[in-house]
C-alpha cells in the first residue's frame, strides 16, 4: 500500500495520515489509562506484537492481558513526535512510571520511579491497529538491572535494620531491678529506622544502683554499635568509680578515641542510694530529667558536653533527695520531638505541664503515651526511638 501525494493512503483514500496519527494517540492514551474497552475496539482481530516481554502472547489477548496486569502505576507517556509513512505511524515516546504493582522481569515491586524513551511503530488497516513494533534497544534489560539493583539495596537496608535491632535489643537490660520502697518502670519503642536510644541499670556496692538513659547520634547499625559500646563502657567504669561525674569523664575519653568524628552520645547518669533516697547525677548533654512532686515538675540540671565529642571534658555533679511520693522521668528526644499532622512539635513545655499534673493513681508513662497518641493522631509514623524511664519513691523502706 503506497502513500499518495496528498497524504492519503492508496487503497483507502478516505483515511489521511493525520487521522492515523490521531488513532495512534488515542491508542497510546488508552494503554496508559488501562482503558481495555477502547483497546479492544482499536486492536485488529489478527493483531501481532513484534516486541514481546518475556512470556507474553503475541496476539491481541496477550496484549490486553499485559495492560490489565501492568506492574507500574502513575504512568505518564508523552508523544514527543510523530510521522506517518504509508499505513504506518512512527511515534517517539517518553515514559515515566513507578514500579509498585507487580513483578516485572522477575523483580518484585520496588517503588522505584524511572523514565525511559522508545520509538514505536504501528501499522493501521481499516481503522484498526494491526501490528506494533518498538525500538527500545536494551530497555527491558536496563530496566531489569535497575530494578534488581534497587531490590538488592532495599534488602540490604532491611538487613541492616534487623542487625541494628538485634544489637540494640541485646544491649538493653533483660530485667528491671527491684528495690524496696521504689518502683522503676522503663518503656522503649524503637522507630523503624533504629536510632541509638538506650537505658541501663548497674548494681553497685553498698546496695546502690546506677541508672543511665542516653542516645547515640545517627541511625541504623552505626548508632546501634556506638550505643552498645557506650553501655559496655559505662557498666565497666561504674564498678570502679562512685562518682557520676568521674564515670562520664572516663567514658568520654575512651569514646573519643574510638568512635567516628561525626558521632557522639548524650546521656544522663545517676547513682541512687535507695535507703537514704539520695540521687547523685551528672549529665553529658542529654535532655533534662524532671522531678515530679507537690503538683509541679523540676528540671534536674547539671552541665556537661556529650560523650565522644571533645577530650578533657569535666562533668558537673549534683545531688537531690527524692521524697516519698515523688517521681523522676528520664527520657529521650523521640518524645518531645514528635510532630502532629500540622508539624507542631510535642515540646518541652507540654511535657513539663503533663508531669506536673500527674497524680499518684495513674502511671506517668501510660499518661504520657496516651497524650502523645492523641497529639500525633491516627496514622502517625514514629520518627525516632522513644525511651521513657520513671523512678518513683513509694515509701521510706529502709529494710
Amino acid at each position: 500500500m503506497m502513500a499518495s501525494l496528498d497524504g492519503s493512503v492508496e487503497g483507502d483514500s478516505t483515511v489521511t495520515a493525520e487521522e492515523n496519527k490521531a488513532l495512534v494517540r488515542r491508542f497510546v492514551e488508552a494503554q496508559v489509562n488501562a482503558e481495555l474497552d477502547t483497546l479492544d475496539e482499536l486492536l485488529a482481530s489478527d493483531f501481532i506484537d513484534h516486541n514481546l516481554e518475556p512470556g507474553q502472547d503475541a496476539g491481541r489477548e496477550g496484549y490486553l492481558r499485559g495492560v490489565a496486569e501492568e506492574s507500574f502505576s502513575n504512568q505518564r507517556t508523552i508523544i514527543e513526535d510523530q510521522a506517518a509513512d504509508g499505513d504506518k505511524v512512527i511515534s517517539r515516546l517518553t515514559i515515566n512510571r513507578i514500579h509498585d504493582r507487580g513483578e516485572f522481569l522477575g523483580v518484585a515491586p520496588t517503588g522505584m520511579q524511572f523514565q525511559s524513551t522508545a520509538i514505536v511503530i504501528h501499522r493501521i488497516s481499516g481503522g484498526k491497529i494491526v501490528e506494533e513494533w518498538s525500538e527500545s534497544s536494551g530497555l527491558f534489560e536496563a530496566t531489569r538491572q535497575r530494578l534488581e539493583k534497587e531490590r538488592l539495596e532495599l534488602a540490604l537496608v532491611e538487613e541492616e535494620l534487623r542487625v541494628a535491632r538485634r544489637i540494640q535489643q541485646a544491649s538493653l537490660p533483660k530485667e528491671v531491678p527491684e528495690l524496696g520502697g521504689w518502683q522503676i518502670a522503663p518503656y522503649y519503642q524503637p522507630a523503624r529506622e533504629v536510632g541509638g536510644d538506650f537505658y541501663d541499670f548497674f548494681e553497685l556496692a553498698n546496695g546502690h544502683l546506677g541508672l543511665v538513659v542516653g542516645d547515640a547520634t545517627g541511625k541504623g547499625v552505626p548508632a546501634a554499635l556506638v550505643m552498645s559500646t557506650t553501655c559496655g563502657m559505662l557498666g565497666a567504669v561504674s564498678l570502679s568509680l562512685d562518682s557520676p561525674g568521674q564515670v562520664l569523664e572516663r567514658v568520654n575519653e575512651a569514646l573519643y578515641a574510638r568512635i567516628p568524628a561525626n558521632m557522639f552520645v548524650t546521656c544522663f547518669y545517676a547513682i541512687l542510694d535507695p535507703q537514704r533516697g539520695l540521687l547523685r547525677y551528672a549529665n553529658a548533654g542529654h535532655d533534662l530529667p524532671y522531678l515530679q512532686h507537690g503538683g509541679g515538675a523540676e528540671e534536674l540540671r547539671a552541665r556537661g558536653m556529650p560523650l565522644g565529642l571533645m577530650p578533657g571534658m569535666g562533668y558537673e555533679e549534683k545531688e537531690i533527695v527524692v521524697d516519698v511520693g515523688a517521681s523522676i522521668l528520664f527520657y529521650s528526644d523521640g518524645l518531645v520531638e514528635a510532630h502532629d499532622p500540622q508539624r507542631e512539635m510535642f515540646g518541652f513545655p507540654r511535657l513539663r505541664a503533663l508531669i506536673g499534673e500527674q497524680d499518684e493513681k495513674h502511671s506517668l508513662v501510660d499518661s504520657l503515651l496516651t497524650e502523645l497518641h492523641s497529639f500525633t493522631g491516627e496514622g502517625w509514623e514514629q520518627e525516632d526511638d522513644i525511651t521513657l524511664l520513671t523512678l518513683r519513691r513509694r515509701s521510706a523502706d529502709r529494710s
